[in-house]
């Protein structure tokens, strides 16, 4: 059971900027037990990465590259963000709280772990296609985590936990990212037909509708019961 909850965490890095970060968050990732790395890049893995990913290689020859987030999580059933700042659109759990949840799903639940660019972070289009963001504690005067080390301690939380607790069995599992995002879409599409999103909201209105389902981490009944409320339309009176 344990093994089958590691093969379902997976670790994705974002537009990472430097090579040897991506090393050594593999590093840290074969430390913890985990083996899932997913890479949005635009270029081929450099060699500077297996300089800094110790015993580890293995994780980066396996890693998957992908184009863009959406394609990285869209196979996934909840995908959790680590982001260093408050977002408006898009409050975090703290991160006791994220580990907590993320061991209530079952093992066979796929678990997304997305860290974004060293220097920018997560951007709030991507922090659309995750369902949970949380930050990590840290004092107030330092900047924020390096990669590795923010990847490294969220591992490290869930891999303690994962010794001592019991999975649970109860919650059911999410839909993909992929049919979420779809869902998702169609309702933001009949929002629009009824000009309930327009030109002078659409960024901010699209940003809490992605947070609100997102965090309902949609399974197929929710999916069901939302396209039936919006196939009878939206009460125009009710804007934001």
């Amino acid at each position: 059971m344990k093994d089958l909850f590691k093969k379902n965490i997976f670790v994705i890095l974002s537009r990472p900027s430097t090579s040897e970060n991506i090393g050594l968050v593999a590093r840290g990732m074969k430390n913890t037990g985990f083996e899932n790395l997913r890479l949005i890049l635009n270029q081929p893995l450099k060699s500077q990465a297996f300089k800094t990913a110790v015993h580890s290689e293995e994780i980066l020859r396996n890693a998957s590259i992908y184009s863009c987030l959406p394609e990285a999580v869209e196979d996934l059933h909840v995908v959790f963000a680590a982001v260093s700042r408050h977002r408006k659109n898009f409050p975090s759990l703290k991160f006791e709280d994220a580990v907590k949840e993320m061991m209530t799903f079952s093992s066979e639940v796929k678990i997304g772990l997305v860290f974004g660019n060293e220097r920018s972070g997560l951007v709030s289009e991507e922090l659309r296609y995750s369902n949970v963001r949380f930050s990590i504690p840290q004092a107030k005067d330092q900047p924020s985590y390096n990669l590795a080390s923010a990847v490294l301690l969220t591992l490290f939380q869930l891999f303690m936990r994962e010794c001592s607790q019991k999975r649970s069995k109860g919650v059911p599992r999410p839909i993909s990212k992929k049919d979420q995002e779809q869902c998702i879409q169609l309702i933001i599409e009949k929002l629009k037909d009824k000009n309930f999103i327009h030109v002078s909201n659409q960024v901010h209105v699209m940003d809490r509708i992605y947070d609100l389902f997102g965090r309902l981490k949609m399974n197929d009944r929710d999916r069901r019961l939302l396209l039936a409320v919006f196939s009878k339309g939206v009460d125009q009176k009710n804007r934001p």
